[in-house]
């Protein structure tokens, strides 16, 4: 039993929260957009999604 608290506490320690993993795969992402040009790409797919969402 103590086996597995200590593996449930391990767990807890080596996640993130998933909003700490966006703000860090953002920029990235943006600058990668920026240095190959996918801004049109970004747009294009955020438009599709937003009009799926029905906005």
């Amino acid at each position: 039993m103590a086996n597995t608290v200590s593996r449930q506490a391990r767990q807890r320690r080596d996640t993130r929260h998933p909003l700490v993993a966006a703000a860090m795969a953002a920029p990235l992402a943006v600058l990668l957009a920026v240095v190959f040009g996918g801004w049109q790409a970004v747009v294009t797919q955020a438009s599709s999604v937003a009009g799926l969402m029905g906005r």
